[in-house]
């Protein structure tokens, strides 16, 4: 397999709804190091992880919370889902997932 075949089979299927690569690292940095604030995954917190406002990374794990990806365990704390982790592993392509209301975001 040619490297351009192997880099097309092995990429993430983000949604034109996500904003690339900041949606990405918020994902990535849930992973590596779990339930996290929207300030302390910003360049806020007391280590800076994602180049992004409170603010700005606030609303982007409500977004990512709208669908599905990210879940809100307490009042502005989330975590990563299973389908989180399926599209972060290349498993599940994210323009295949509907918005869905919630009452915890």
């Amino acid at each position: 397999m040619s490297t351009t075949a192997a880099r097309e089979t092995k990429m993430r299927r983000d949604a034109d709804w996500m904003r690339q690569p900041t949606d990405d690292r918020i994902l990535e940095v849930l992973r590596e190091e779990g339930n996290m604030t929207p300030r302390a995954v910003s360049r806020e917190g007391e280590y800076p992880r994602v180049d992004a406002t409170r603010d700005y990374a606030g609303g982007r794990l409500r977004e990512l919370c709208r669908y599905g990806l990210v879940e809100r365990v307490d009042r502005g704390l989330y975590r990563l889902t299973d389908d989180g982790r399926a599209y972060l592993d290349e498993e599940l392509d994210a323009s295949e997932l509907d918005p869905v209301s919630t009452d915890n975001s």
